[in-house]
């Protein structure tokens, strides 16, 4: 298991101290449902091709959450100096008075996310689950926010919403029937799709194609102390995501050895997901992301859209 963190090196939480020294060994970033889900695949490949070290870090560890404001917690409390996390947590985390800073974009679309239930299910569509219990990871998550925004696009109301936990402990409650219906994402679903019936595939019941899940932060002390270590691992993140859409398949022959994954099964998720564009080179989309921040103000946690001045920082980026 630590060697397969030791093999990579990515990101989804949020960070507060990196090492000191500019390109030695030691540097860790975060990646949330790293080794399950592609939110981290750039960073598989980034690091199995030396993209970091040729941008001017080392990297030699990875960590991982559920998801959610778990992960923005792991983070402060690990020390990290970077991660990827789900929008709807680093806004939160914002709220809550922290000084994080959103450094670059992450995956920016639904393509991965689908709901499931069991193959003798009753239910049938969305519209059925009035009554019935939906699963979603943890609080503040992506998929906590997008199942929000599902439902109340679909007006579909008294659906009673679980947070589950991980993957793993979405199929075992599924399985038990603790929920009607469970999420899965890329390359978990692929893996599991015969065994499953899917109720609904989120991009189809939403009206913006592109939904913003995760995006890169720091915060503002490190972002100040430290920026080419940001700018190196934001580049190395960058040309991961450009060598996965140039190269699907060695890509995700990468990203296999990497997560521990079918080969097979991962080049069909990594097809679909390379096809759909799923991760961004690094570049905010403020419509996605305020598609996404919908789901805050429909729990009560924003009362208007966030001053994204006062959250990103683009100076990391390649211009």
């Amino acid at each position: 298991m630590m060697q397969r963190f030791r093999r990579g090196a990515f990101f989804f939480l949020w960070p507060l101290l990196l090492m000191f020294s500019p390109a030695i060994a030691g540097d860790q970033i975060s990646v949330t449902h790293w080794g399950v889900l592609l939110y981290g695949a750039p960073y598989a490949v980034a690091m199995e091709k030396g993209y970091f070290k040729q941008a001017g870090i080392e990297i030699d560890g990875v960590l991982s959450s559920k998801g959610g404001g778990t992960t923005v917690r792991n983070v402060i409390q690990g020390g990290l100096p970077f991660g990827e996390v789900a929008l709807g947590a680093a806004i939160a985390a914002a709220r809550e008075g922290m000084d994080i800073r959103l450094v670059c974009g992450g995956v920016q679309n639904l393509a991965d996310m689908v709901w499931v239930t069991l193959a003798d299910s009753p239910l049938k569509s969305v519209q059925d689950l009035k009554g019935k219990k939906l699963g979603y990871t943890t609080a503040k998550s992506v998929t906590d926010m997008v199942s929000i925004l599902v439902l109340n696009h679909q007006k579909v109301n008294a659906v009673d919403r679980v947070a589950v936990g991980g993957i793993g402990a979405q199929i075992t409650a599924l399985q038990q029937k603790a929920v009607d219906a469970a999420y899965l994402g890329e390359p978990v679903y692929s893996q599991n799709k015969a065994k499953f019936r899917v109720l609904f595939h989120a991009r189809d019941l939403l009206p913006q194609a592109n939904v913003t899940q995760t995006v890169g932060v720091t915060t503002a002390e490190f972002a100040k102390a430290h920026p080419e270590k940001l700018k190196a691992i934001i580049e190395g993140r960058r040309r991961g995501v450009e060598f996965i859409y140039q190269n699907p398949k060695e890509a995700a022959a990468i990203v296999s050895k990497v997560y521990a994954f079918d080969p097979k099964v991962m080049e069909e998720a990594m097809l679909a997901m390379a096809k759909a564009h799923y991760w961004s080179n690094g570049e905010f989309d403020l419509s996605g992301m305020n598609a996404m921040a919908e789901g805050l103000k429909l729990m009560g946690v924003l009362d208007g859209a966030p001053d994204w001045s006062k959250l990103i920082d683009r100076s990391f980026l390649k211009h």
